[in-house]
């Protein structure tokens, strides 16, 4: 069966303008979050309906464990990407048997590491205290070194999950894909197909992989640009996260909050485009009805 989109991780340098953006942007965010100080992180998010937006920065970069033969350091990716500029980073499915998943990325060929569980306290609307736990287990596209890619499994999802953070003043839906930039897309097409458990179809602009929680097309640059209106990024050490697709019910909502929020934004077709000069480093796509 084929793995749907979890959320999707949003590096930045600088965590409360990016929060203070994301809500200009019509979003509900959530509360801060703090990782483990092996990892060093801190964290919002935007949930959508089963699928969310990490906003992440670094915390406390003092205890990051480092990458091992067998241990993909969550931590210490993210740090060098920071290190590189802010955009999108780290493209996360939804796991199920983590053992098995980490079992066919080996068979694959995509990641021999071992799976990583962890826990936080979280709150619930009304302030109480809660419990969330993941597991996560991690792959690698040798061909794609600036993206993290893992599987999460949330042991207890009726913990994070709450309809209250999924209403959004944008008229946000859900997330209808996510768009990655590379040189040449079909070397990257083993990979995807593997990691996902999708057919990987040829497109007019590269490939995309349907997953029961939205689309991952894999474009050229000068395709991405024809298709959004945005300068690509930089793809020097190829593959790169360069899009978030939202789906939106009605447009008009998305166009109001982003004017209410003074975010500058070109209208294309059935899309409002904010470029990656506007929102640290990602492309925010609004697409739906008029």
């Amino acid at each position: 069966m084929a793995r749907g989109l979890d959320h999707i991780v949003h590096a930045v340098s600088d965590l409360d303008a990016a929060t203070a953006f994301y809500a200009r942007a019509g979003f509900t965010v959530g509360a801060r979050n703090v990782h483990p100080p092996a990892w060093g992180t801190q964290n919002h998010i935007v949930q959508l309906p089963s699928v969310f937006v990490e906003l992440l920065a670094m915390a406390d970069p003092s205890g990051i464990v480092p990458h091992s033969e067998r241990h993909f350091s969550f931590g210490a990716f993210n740090r060098d990407f920071l290190a590189r500029g802010h955009g999108l980073s780290m493209l996360v499915l939804e796991g199920r048997e983590s053992a098995a998943e980490a079992q066919a990325f080996r068979t694959a060929g995509i990641g021999d590491f071992d799976l990583f569980d962890f826990a936080r306290d979280a709150k619930r609307p009304d302030g109480t205290a809660t419990k969330v736990a993941f597991t996560l287990a991690f792959a690698r596209d040798a061909a794609a070194p600036d993206i993290g890619f893992f599987t999460c499994r949330q042991h207890y999802p009726e913990n994070f999950w709450n309809p209250a953070f999924q209403r959004h003043a944008n008229g946000v839906t859900g997330i209808a894909g996510i768009v990655l930039v590379a040189e040449r897309p079909q070397d990257h097409r083993a990979f995807l197909k593997a990691f996902t458990g999708a057919d990987v179809t040829a497109a007019s602009a590269g490939i995309t992989a349907r997953t029961p929680r939205g689309d991952i097309d894999v474009m050229e640059p000068a395709s991405f640009s024809r298709c959004f209106g945005v300068a690509p990024p930089d793809t020097a050490r190829d593959a790169r996260l360069a899009a978030l697709r939202f789906a939106v019910a009605d447009r008009t909502a998305a166009r109001a909050a982003l004017q209410r929020g003074k975010i500058g934004f070109a209208e294309r077709s059935q899309q409002l485009v904010v470029g990656p000069d506007l929102a640290f480093g990602a492309t925010l796509v609004f697409e739906g009805a008029p």
